[in-house]
């Protein structure tokens, strides 16, 4: 999971092994989306200051293709992609991949979920000589182990599960409320809570638009990120985010993967994910650093009812229900064994 040291766990071996004195790119990180592929570059340029002559570069979509390879001629022995804008690259022959001998797949789970599966095996075809390959799943599907099985040798599988000390503290809530008051108990409980840091969690893009401008009319400060936002767009939110300068960062699932940010009051699911993964993913955003957390999820039909049941089954986890009634929230275990 995001924010357990995982990127130093790859990359603190990658950045030993590069040879400083050669120009080929030796280390190669693939990462679903272009905020995770940033995240984890930002951490690999710190390591990089370890070890003199390293030099580190990110490529994503977004971003103009141009700059980048004004970055590539500066010959970087590292490169963290996203398989898409990585694969236009080799298209122009603006870099080389023959003296990789490290490779990392992050998040490879949802990579292949996204539909890289045809670039990724593209890319590692075109790595003949790699020593390491190394791929970090939150779930191992069939896609996940058939790249294991064609290119890697004598793979060892590493499972690391939550110990009790380290289990995130996230009380979690399921509100039972009226689709179009949604929007109304979101803002009421960021307001008597006094939460100063929230991400709002919807299923699809337009929601999204529709929620910032439902939180803004109730004074809010808010902001959405989704994948129709332009990169410089969200990088900026993102850091007005992390300044404190927005009250509620509103996401789709894919547009927050990846993010690190420790300091998150609560999380609201305004929309019942679809997958079991997706709400780990979204509550574990919140009571991380052994701090305190608080995930709502907001409830409003039988399919959500439906979903949010099967989530508490597979995840066992602990959900306080409560319902949202007349403008007063019901506690419906209140006076129950």
């Amino acid at each position: 999971p995001t924010g357990t040291g995982k990127t130093f766990a790859f990359g603190i071996p990658m950045v030993e092994h590069i040879d400083p004195e050669s120009d080929a790119v030796q280390g190669l990180v693939l990462a679903p989306t272009r905020e995770l592929a940033i995240q984890i570059m930002n951490e690999l340029r710190d390591l990089c200051e370890f070890k003199e002559g390293v030099r580190a570069v990110v490529l994503y979509g977004g971003q103009p293709i141009d700059r980048q390879i004004n970055q590539l001629k500066k010959r970087p022995q590292i490169v963290v992609a996203t398989p898409g804008r990585l694969m236009d690259h080799m298209k122009r022959r603006t870099v080389r991949l023959d003296q990789v001998q490290t490779v990392v797949l992050d998040e490879a789970d949802r990579m292949l979920d996204m539909g890289f599966i045809h670039d990724v095996t593209r890319i590692l075809d075109q790595i003949k000589h790699r020593r390491n390959m190394g791929m970090f799943s939150a779930t191992i599907s069939r896609e996940v182990m058939d790249i294991s099985w064609v290119y890697q040798r004598d793979p060892v599988e590493i499972i690391v599960r939550p110990d009790e000390e380290n289990k995130p503290d996230i009380q979690q809530y399921r509100i039972d409320v009226d689709r179009n008051e949604k929007a109304e108990i979101t803002a009421r409980i960021l307001d008597a809570a006094g939460y100063e840091r929230a991400i709002a969690f919807c299923n699809t893009k337009n929601m999204t638009d529709r929620l910032t401008g439902l939180l803004r009319m109730r004074g809010i400060t808010c902001e959405a990120i989704h994948g129709d936002i332009q990169q410089s767009v969200r990088e900026k939110t993102l850091g007005r985010f992390r300044r404190g300068e927005l009250r509620v960062l509103v996401a789709t699932d894919v547009a927050a993967r990846g993010l690190d940010i420790d300091d998150v009051d609560v999380v609201f699911n305004y929309d019942v994910p679809d997958e079991n993964e997706y709400y780990v993913h979204r509550i574990g955003r919140t009571g991380r650093a052994k701090r305190h957390g608080v995930a709502y999820t907001l409830v409003s039909t039988i399919t959500e009812a439906m979903r949010m049941d099967d989530i508490q089954k597979i995840t066992k986890n602990e959900v306080h229900r409560l319902k949202y009634e007349n403008g007063t929230l019901l506690d419906l275990e209140e006076g129950q064994n």
